[in-house]
């Protein structure tokens, strides 16, 4: 018998809130994100807005301001989620055995803003102004490293990084360790500081992104015919997941359970997924089977749902085929919040999370003209309320690599 894993705590930073519940206020209210980047020059950039976190936030009080200096953003974001989920959770080093406690971040691109800012010192003053922090503010493992030794858990510790995928893989992962008996209690989640001028130059060279720079917060319209590429956004999710005996023996509120994994690789093209969406088939059967449930149990998925011409299709696809027409509600967030990128899949798990304690789907945004190979499923258009004992999240990356995770009411 696999052990039950449940979630006991969330935190979230994103570009509609500095916490979970003001985040979910926002979705449910129909708000979005999306403004025109002020933070450097962007008009020689196919695409000029992105979903970025509030101006006003900073670091402190959960990061001093000299601790600040020595980590990158995405590690800042990552400190400010897992606070919240922390504190949410009630586990600490001192009322659990800290050996069993562990933490498992996902990200897509690290630091790559400290990675930008120390490349250009390198070439514009030399080796000896590069900062001795250079390295540990830019690997993707300081997130979950630095953590450790915030809160002394002492137990499994690393990163993961399979692109938008890379905050399920690191959920799922957790979720395998709890029940094979390696943890008890887990910090899972993903955090992403992607918006710096390199990386953002990369996605619209690649042509991933919008270029529909003057519809602003309507630009990202997932499932829409119009739609021609995501928006960039930023911030963390983490979940704090526990073994269920081990949930109730201290008394902890219980959320849900985390019942259901899949994990599986398109293995087509390093960018789109095949137009039948054949790998988020099989990662959602998977996930499914995993958690010993049927189809018709499932009552909405928060869809990847990028506002990719080619991903939007692909998606709605394989939900069809595994659900049929009259399957789950979707709905894709990305819509309000834009695309988190590593930390995507995260906050979009709390928001399914969120629908099956809540009873309210947020729905897409910015579907004026639903695209004709996006009609076969159910799509969320306002928001709705529903009763469902299960809800999916489902987060595809580059690369071909797929992650679904699947909720249980208690």
């Amino acid at each position: 018998m696999k052990k039950r894993v449940v979630v006991t705590g969330l935190g979230a930073l994103t570009p509609l809130g500095k916490e979970v519940d003001s985040t979910w206020t926002a979705l449910i209210e129909g708000c979005s994100a999306i403004r025109r980047v002020e933070r450097w020059d962007v008009s020689a950039m196919t695409t000029q807005i992105a979903a970025q976190i509030p101006d006003d936030w900073r670091p402190a009080p959960i990061v001093d301001e000299r601790e600040a200096r020595r980590m990158d953003l995405f590690v800042q974001y990552a400190h400010w989620a897992a606070h919240e989920a922390i504190e949410d959770s009630g586990i600490l080093a001192s009322n659990a055995d800290p050996n069993r406690i562990g933490i498992i971040v996902g990200t897509g691109i690290g630091g790559i803003g400290t990675f930008e800012d120390q490349l250009r010192v390198f070439i514009e003053k030399g080796v000896r102004r590069v900062s001795p922090f250079f390295i540990t503010m830019m690997i993707s493992d300081i997130a979950p490293g630095s953590l450790a030794i915030k809160y002394g858990f002492k137990g499994i510790n690393y990163s993961v990084t399979s692109a938008c995928a890379s905050a399920g893989h690191a959920i799922g992962s957790a979720l395998d360790a709890i029940r094979c008996g390696r943890a008890d209690v887990i910090l899972a989640g993903g955090a992403e500081a992607p918006i710096v001028p390199i990386s953002f130059a990369g996605f619209c060279q690649n042509r991933a992104m919008t270029t529909r720079n003057e519809l602003l917060a309507k630009a990202s319209s997932p499932f829409d015919s119009a739609r021609d590429g995501f928006i960039m956004g930023e911030g963390a999710g983490m979940l704090v997941l526990e073994e269920y005996e081990h949930a109730v023996a201290r008394g902890a509120k219980i959320y849900c359970e985390l019942a259901g994994y899949g994990a599986t690789a398109d293995a087509f093209h390093i960018t789109a997924p095949p137009e039948d969406g054949e790998g988020a088939c099989r990662v959602m059967r998977e996930c499914l089977e995993d958690a010993g449930s049927k189809p018709d149990e499932v009552g909405y998925i928060n869809a990847h749902g990028t506002s990719t011409p080619v991903g939007d299709v692909a998606e709605c696809n394989a939900i069809h085929s595994v659900f049929g027409e009259n399957g789950p509600l979707v709905s894709s967030t990305k819509s309000s919040m834009g695309h988190l990128l590593g930390a995507a899949a995260a906050v979009e798990a709390i928001v399914a999370i969120k629908v099956l304690n809540e009873g309210i789907v947020p729905p897409t945004l910015h579907i004026e003209n639903l695209d004709e190979a996006c009609a076969n499923i159910r799509h969320a258009t306002e928001i709705t309320r529903i009763e469902t004992d299960a809800t999916i999240s489902n987060s595809f990356g580059f690369g071909g690599h797929n992650s679904c995770l699947l909720f249980k009411k208690i």
